[in-house]
């Protein structure tokens, strides 16, 4: 089998720069006690950290987005990976806690430069026939770094401090800046005109476009979040517990890769719906069999290979129903993930707390269930606009 390695450092590059992005945010986590000693403030205050670095990212992307499909999404990546090492450093060498968040603030902003345009700039280079796998497998980078985060920040926190891995990340982003400039194709490869410009899709349109990935992100990290905690709960083994949570990521994996290839064999819009679909019906199995460990391993692993089929596939559909606008709906669409996930981590916790953990999963399926209504009505509405117009 031929490999065209111009595909692979593509495929490579875009890989490892959302790998480095996603570890600077997951990596967080397990370092908050030590900086939290080292600046004198409670675990709790140090939280912070995260929720400038989101709220930055959330708030910025959607212009960012925009500036990228107007002008040039090489240069954005370019000088947001610059920006993204600066803050990096920044956060290394902050000589208050004050400074700390700032810098943290500013990583969110430049991450936010970086990520939906390399989504873009995926479907834009990719082969007609290979774009849900391409953004698939770019896209895992961002999915490893969640589950790779957590031991390595423990690790390396350990060992050298945790102000010397912020360092190498700025060592890395800096290299990576220069690889994604010779890298991808200069200025917007879509041409738009000036019309197009200036009927740019609104906010509210935006946010509508990307709703059932809040509600996915919701629904999948409601869950998962606490899934630890509440199979402690239950009265699971700690090994038992890893075992389960591994399982989980295997069908992360394949689901993900999945999810990009049957995207671009059976069409975007049928695989974002029916996988949502199916990550309700599952959760609610997983609610009846969540006492029986070996039964609840194979559910985790069809939870995880179904509910992360949808986000490469629901990329993709973004990506071809706005094709003048790819950057701005990746970056609402990134924006809509962490909205989700903060929103179904609170819910997913108060919902534990006052309802128990064997509850958690009906409830998250009956989320699921709504974003594949939403999912429905959005792809039935497409198809009755496009006929009208078409009349």
């Amino acid at each position: 089998m031929k490999v065209n390695l111009n595909h692979l450092a593509k495929q490579i590059i875009g890989w490892m720069t959302l790998f480095i992005i996603g570890i600077d945010l997951f990596i967080v986590s397990p370092m908050l006690p030590k900086i939290a000693g080292d600046y004198h403030v409670n675990s709790a205050t140090t939280g912070w950290m995260v929720a400038f670095f989101s709220a930055a990212y959330v708030l910025s992307a959607p212009l960012m987005g925009l500036w990228a499909d107007r002008h040039s999404r090489r240069n954005l990546i370019f000088t947001g990976l610059l920006g993204f090492s600066i803050a990096n450093l920044l956060t290394a060498f902050s000589i208050n806690f004050l400074m700390l968040l700032f810098s943290r603030f500013v990583a969110g902003l430049t991450a936010a430069a970086v990520t939906p345009s390399i989504y873009a700039m995926i479907e834009e280079v990719a082969p007609q026939n290979k774009k849900g796998s391409w953004l698939a497998i770019v896209g895992s980078g961002l999915l490893m770094a969640l589950w790779f985060g957590v031991p390595l920040g423990t690790i390396l926190s350990e060992h050298y401090g945790w102000a010397s891995i912020f360092m190498l990340l700025a060592a890395c982003s800096v290299c990576l800046s220069w690889l994604n400039r010779i890298t991808w194709p200069a200025g917007p490869i879509t041409k738009q005109s000036k019309t197009k410009l200036i009927n740019r899709p609104g906010i509210g349109r935006s946010l509508y476009a990307v709703i059932p990935t809040m509600i996915w992100g919701a629904s999948v990290y409601g869950f998962y979040t606490y899934l630890g905690t509440g199979l402690q709960m239950i009265g699971y083994h700690p090994f038992r517990i890893a075992l389960t949570i591994s399982c989980y990521g295997i069908g992360a994996v394949i689901g993900s890769l999945t999810g990009g290839r049957l995207s671009d064999s059976f069409g975007s819009k049928k695989i974002s719906l029916s996988s949502l679909g199916l990550l309700a019906v599952i959760l609610a199995i997983i609610g009846w069999g969540i006492d029986v460990p070996l039964l609840l391993q194979f559910l985790l692993i069809l939870f995880a290979l179904s509910g992360y089929a949808f986000f490469p596939a629901f990329q993709h559909f973004l990506l071809q129903k706005y094709p003048q606008y790819q950057s701005t709906f990746m970056a609402w669409n990134n924006s809509a993930l962490y909205i989700g996930i903060t929103c179904g981590s609170a819910a997913g916790g108060y919902i534990l707390k006052n309802f128990g953990f064997t509850n958690l999963p009906f409830v998250m399926a009956g989320l699921a269930f709504a974003g594949a209504l939403f999912a429905g009505i959005q792809h039935y509405g497409s198809v009755a606009e496009k006929k009208s117009t078409s009349v």
